[in-house]
């Protein structure tokens, strides 16, 4: 503990530095100071729910919902690492609960975080194990639970002094509510103590009780495919493979995961000799344009909505894919690459019920593109399939707002 310490002392400058170039970039003047731990408010045994960034935010969406409505007298706190994670929070839940970043994992920084916000407990959302928060977790006796907790390969097959830091961290873990039977051996495997383990479930499949699909306008006009949510050197691949399909009826919209890129996607992909349009400068889709670059926030529902199939980015290169379950719950067809390490669990899940396309390669791209946009029977069946999984596991809310009344959280 006292290497890491060091260690992270040693990197704060560079930390601090990134954070207020990081603060500047979003407008958030309070991610700045609340993640070096100034600043925060002061609160008194609120209910405390980490969540890192927009996925973990969305999953968690459904249980906040039901511990609003049992447990409506107790104040809820919700930290994010991101200021995206904190738009998503204030769009969804307004002012109903209380919002804070989560300072960087230094002595400093957390001391300070506990002496103000004071929780009554801490629920960490997935993957995050920071040694020096849920240390002093132990030294306040504050009770700490890992809830829909989920392990990368990365971490397991991290060089043996990391993995020592990690049985450390968690042996300070009152409980952890796993996702899966796998994931559930991996925290034993790390170093958690198997009495304080238990698969629940996926949360992310839960859904809150009066979720239904806002039908969004099509933003298109046009009959298109979806690429969502893709990388650099993604693109260009996806759009490679959009050449040996060569479907003049059909459009290619892609969405790249930072949305800030998409004026150097589309110069890229012009230069290999695309008709492109962004979506950002408002151009028009004409009869000609090929490949739509969709860089603006907040409309990935509505792309989604209306494409005729959804290949989800990050899996086509080595990034471990992004969420495929806001297009299974939509019904789509979806289509996923080899590099899916983030999401096995619900890869997984869709394949056993043959609710999802996995591809190996370009090549391999190609052909499926080419046979779902000339089936649509199969779009139908294999998007009916995914969403009917979807609505089978809706109550998983319901299964950890239980299990955490046993365990006495609230």
């Amino acid at each position: 503990m006292n290497l890491y310490r060091i260690l992270f002392y040693l990197a704060l400058p560079l930390l601090v530095v990134y954070t207020g170039v990081r603060a500047l970039q979003d407008g958030d003047n309070r991610y700045f100071w609340q993640r070096l731990g100034l600043r925060l408010p002061s609160l008194q045994k609120p209910l405390w729910l980490h969540c890192a960034s927009v996925g973990e935010v969305n999953a968690a969406g459904p249980l906040l919902e039901l511990i609003l409505k049992s447990h409506g007298k107790i104040p809820i706190l919700v930290s994010t690492n991101t200021p995206t994670g904190a738009q998503v929070l204030q769009k969804n839940f307004g002012d109903r609960l209380l919002h804070t970043y989560l300072p960087l994992d230094f002595w400093g920084g957390t001391t300070r975080f506990f002496r103000r916000v004071n929780p009554r407990c801490a629920l960490i959302f997935e993957t995050e194990l920071w040694p020096e928060l849920f240390h002093q977790c132990h030294t306040l006796h504050l009770p700490l639970f890992i809830i829909n907790g989920r392990l990368s390969q990365r971490t397991l097959r991290a060089p043996a002094i990391v993995r020592a830091l990690y049985a450390r961290t968690l042996n300070h873990v009152v409980g952890i509510l796993a996702r899966s039977e796998e994931d559930k051996e991996g925290f034993i495997a790390l170093g958690a103590q198997p009495d304080r383990v238990i698969r629940l479930g996926n949360m992310k499949f839960a859904r809150s009780e009066d979720w239904a699909p806002e039908r969004l306008a099509d933003p298109i006009g046009r009959t298109y495919w979806l690429a969502a949510s893709t990388h650099e050197d993604e693109e260009v691949r996806v759009a490679q493979t959009w050449e040996k399909v060569r479907s003049n009826d059909h459009l290619l919209v892609i969405a790249p995961r930072y949305p800030k890129r998409g004026a150097r996607v589309a110069k890229k992909l012009t230069a290999l000799g695309w008709q492109v349009s962004v979506r950002s400068r408002n151009e028009p889709i004409s009869a000609t344009t090929q490949i739509y670059v969709a860089d603006t926030l907040g409309e990935m529902s509505a792309f989604m909505q209306h494409a005729q199939f959804v290949f989800m980015g990050g899996s086509l290169i080595n990034r471990g894919g992004h969420n495929i379950l806001e297009p299974a719950q939509l019904g789509k067809a979806i289509v996923v690459g080899p590099y899916t390490s983030n999401f096995n669990a619900e890869v997984q899940e869709l394949v056993e019920h043959d609710a999802i396309l996995e591809v190996q390669d370009e090549e391999v791209l190609a052909d499926t593109v080419k046979t779902l946009l000339a089936n649509e029977h199969l779009r139908t069946l294999i998007g009916a399939r995914a969403k009917a999984l979807m609505r089978a596991n809706a109550g998983m809310a319901h299964i950890y707002l239980l299990a955490l009344d046993e365990l006495q959280v609230f």
